[in-house]
């Protein structure tokens, strides 16, 4: 399938998988993350619940602090 991860378009060789299975391929490992999906944000704990299908704008965005 193709989607738009992060602002580029991306092929996955699945037909479907869960916003968390993609975190996991595409090892977005930061502790913090926020994600959204066709412009909704997805809670943490949903993201097992969220089927990513052909076509998806998917943003995963990492926030990271420093001094």
């Amino acid at each position: 399938m193709k989607i738009i991860l992060n602002h580029k378009e991306e092929t996955i060789d699945a037909d479907t998988l869960t916003l968390a299975e993609l975190i996991r391929l595409k090892k977005f490992t930061f502790r913090i993350l926020v994600t959204k999906v066709n412009g909704r944000v997805v809670k943490a704990e949903d993201r097992d619940n969220i089927w990513i299908k052909d076509g998806d704008n998917v943003e995963v965005i990492h926030l990271i602090s420093g001094g």
